[in-house]
């Protein structure tokens, strides 16, 4: 039987046989960078190297072609956060994303609840199909679909309808007062499909023993759906509503589309994004659209911090 001092000597040996090979750069590890290159080459030139050239141009006075505008400081900075447009884009965007998050979420939760307890597997099929469509398809022809829809005169789908029960017909994207929460409305068809397929996945994964033990202690369907499905669903809620609210501070499409670079009517459908788009491609002030992409940068991070902790928070309490 070996004594401890040659056990510990064999030991040492192996680890360092271990460390060597560790060290030592193999054929399998050259062939794995290898097909790798093109994918870390391509994160390099499209994603890292223009997120460094755009905080460099953030501080400069240029229209984008080329890296050697005049140098500006924090001037670019100082304008935006000064620049009224900014705080009404910035506005807007927080309205329209946080009643797309936290309605699409809700309806999105009771539309899956009320799926998941239907007994005929063709109708879950079914319903599921019909509410995921609108997912595919894309934002530009959900734009032109709901401008005809939400159309301002009584030849618009939706006034007509209203015309018939004696109402005044809206104008859906032509009145300040209305328009986003028109884009609210068509953001949660286009959404709702997606949301409701990842709530379903999650209502389907809820141990059925919590239930049958929540029934012998006479719970109803009620309390098991508020105390059981909800609270065991919490990491989705928490993953929807980070998503949502990253998606909702980007939005572009929809607005660009139904109320052009100036965000009409009367500049209640401008969003930070679309402000970015204007000083970016229309006015030449490269400095400034980067500057205020890294606003929005900080903004979009501090809101994604702050909702992770949350959710961290009340997992640790539970």
């Amino acid at each position: 039987m070996p004594s401890k001092s040659n056990l510990k000597a064999y030991t040492s040996i192996d680890r360092k046989s271990k460390q060597v090979n560790r060290k030592r750069f193999t054929r399998n590890d050259c062939m794995g960078y290898l097909f790798s290159a093109p994918l870390i080459l391509g994160v390099l030139v499209f994603a890292i190297y223009p997120m460094f050239a755009a905080l460099y141009m953030s501080f400069q006075q240029t229209t984008g072609l080329t890296l050697s505008g005049n140098w500006v400081g924090w001037s670019n900075y100082t304008y935006v956060l000064q620049d009224p447009i900014f705080w009404q884009a910035l506005e807007n965007t927080f309205l329209m994303g946080i009643l797309s998050v936290l309605f699409g979420i809700g309806l999105s939760f009771i539309l899956a609840s009320l799926i998941n307890n239907l007994r005929w597997t063709f109708g879950k099929n079914f319903f599921k199909a019909v509410y995921f469509l609108p997912n595919v398809v894309s934002a530009v022809a959900t734009s032109l679909l709901f401008s005809f829809l939400f159309f301002p005169s009584k030849e618009g789908l939706l006034n007509f309808v209203l015309g018939w029960i004696g109402l005044d017909p809206v104008g859906w994207f032509t009145n300040p007062a209305v328009s986003r929460f028109s884009i609210v409305l068509m953001s949660l068809w286009g959404a709702l499909g997606y949301n409701t397929i990842i709530f379903l996945a999650g209502l389907q994964s809820v141990p059925r023993d919590l239930y049958e033990a929540a029934e012998v202690d006479g719970a109803s369907a009620y309390s098991k759906w508020l105390y059981i499905t909800i609270p065991y669903l919490r990491p989705i809620f928490g993953f929807m509503l980070i998503m949502g609210t990253i998606g909702g501070m980007k939005r572009f499409t929809d607005v660009w589309l139904l109320g052009g670079t100036a965000g009409n009517p009367g500049g209640s459908l401008m969003t930070v994004v679309l402000y970015i788009y204007r000083n970016a491609f229309l006015a030449a002030q490269m400095g400034l659209a980067t500057a205020a992409s890294y606003l929005l940068f900080v903004i979009i991070l501090l809101l994604t911090t702050v909702l992770m902790m949350v959710n961290r928070r009340k997992d640790s309490m539970d």
